[in-house]
């Protein structure tokens, strides 16, 4: 028995072995090999930011600052955020704001009215000046750019077809001549996009390849477009290099170009890249910025796109990104790289959200932003706090 015991003790201890090489050797070579870099980081998290090279978005002055509440107005609001009411198991369980906030591995928490900050919170170890990756709110940013280019004269129509600006994918189908720009604003494309937690999985391959823009036009079509919305993140890389194309940039330095500066963020921020050989934007999930920039760029789409008396954004690209609409396309809670709350009845709210609860939340008819960033989602409601959040702050006295 005791011959048994020390022969398996053995070969776990092979297998360790074996399996630390993998891993060293996995880990030697993530600057080349997306397999490996999905072997030794695993799941993505939001150290990711420090892990992949980076393209850097300068900011100019004059600087924005939103409003500080006075001591009055922060007295007013103190009942907000004493305790939140959180439903668990069919009955609400009250819990004090704070708690909650940390306890939900949050790390900012940002209520904005208009152009005054009603609440500001940082949390397990974030400051104001931490940077906070993006995750899936990247995509937005490129909307937004999507629209600018179009405002500018540079992409035509959202009703052109991809290959205009990427013909290389006619080599691959001819079908892909059918699949529009706005097929990919709306994820509902018809290409394949396989999610599985596996090195070589497409959820993969497009988070860690080290050449996206190869990984962009590799994949097959399996459907016809605009039949079914699939959220596909070879979309946003394809957007990129309609934008890389068409404006003769990089996409960073486009976005900070038409919408950093002007918009005087308070830091300067930066786009994770697939590799520095590559220097390709990882343009799915890759931005990283300070979160009361983020609300920015939240206060700019409450705005329809208007900035200090500027047009960044057309507004009616800001309108059809961010309406409820299954007309043109096949999920009314999606348009363009937007979410769309449709279970708030007489209400019109849309979000960018991404991965671990990243969120930048408007509300126009109520004039409020919210943004939540964190380390992990463990309660993956948000939409419920932040319209708690709201109803108190309507029913204050004024």
């Amino acid at each position: 028995m005791r011959r048994a015991i020390r022969r398996g003790l053995g070969w776990l201890l092979v297998l360790a072995a074996l399996l630390a090489v993998v891993w060293l050797g996995a880990f030697a070579l993530t600057g080349r090999s997306g397999i490996a870099r999905a072997l030794a980081w695993m799941d993505s998290d939001v150290d990711d930011q420090h892990r992949f090279p980076a393209r850097p978005i300068a900011t100019a002055p004059p600087r924005f600052d939103f409003r500080p509440t006075d001591a009055a107005e922060r007295e007013r609001l103190a009942p907000v955020w004493r305790d939140l009411g959180i439903e668990a198991r069919g009955r609400t369980v009250t819990r004090p704001f704070d708690d909650f906030m940390r306890q939900t591995d949050t790390l900012a928490f940002l209520v904005l009215r208009d152009d005054v900050l009603l609440y500001e919170g940082y949390y397990n170890g974030a400051t104001r000046e931490s940077s906070l990756t993006s995750f899936s709110v990247a995509k937005s940013f490129v909307s937004a750019l999507v629209g600018i280019a179009i405002g500018e004269g540079r992409i035509g129509s959202i009703e052109d077809p991809i290959t205009r600006y990427v013909p290389e994918l006619l080599e691959r189908d001819a079908r892909y001549a059918g699949i529009t720009l706005r097929h990919l604003l709306s994820m509902a494309s018809g290409i394949r996009y396989v999610e599985r937690s596996l090195p070589w999985s497409d959820d993969a391959r497009t988070y860690y390849g080290t050449d996206l823009r190869a990984v962009a036009v590799s994949s097959p079509i399996e459907g016809p477009p605009g039949k079914t919305f699939h959220y596909n993140n070879f979309h946003p890389l394809l957007l990129g290099l309609v934008l890389e194309r068409t404006t003769g940039m990089p996409v960073a330095r486009y976005l900070e170009q038409q919408l950093w500066t002007r918009l005087g963020m308070e830091a300067a921020g930066s786009w994770s890249l697939d590799s520095e050989a590559s220097g390709f934007e990882k343009l799915e999930s890759g931005l990283n910025a300070r979160a009361i920039d983020y609300a920015k760029f939240g206060r700019l789409y409450l705005e329809q796109g208007r900035w200090q008396g500027v047009q960044l954004v057309p507004a009616g690209w800001v309108e059809a990104s961010t309406r409820r609409d299954a007309t043109t396309d096949p999920a009314e809670n999606y348009q363009y790289l937007w979410w769309v709350a449709i279970r708030v009845p007489g209400r019109h709210h849309f979000f960018a959200a991404g991965k671990h609860g990243q969120c930048i939340y408007v509300m126009p008819e109520r004039r409020l932003v919210f943004v939540r960033m964190g380390r992990t989602d463990s309660f993956g409601r948000w939409p419920q706090i932040f319209e708690q959040i709201a109803t108190r702050i309507d029913a204050l006295p004024r």
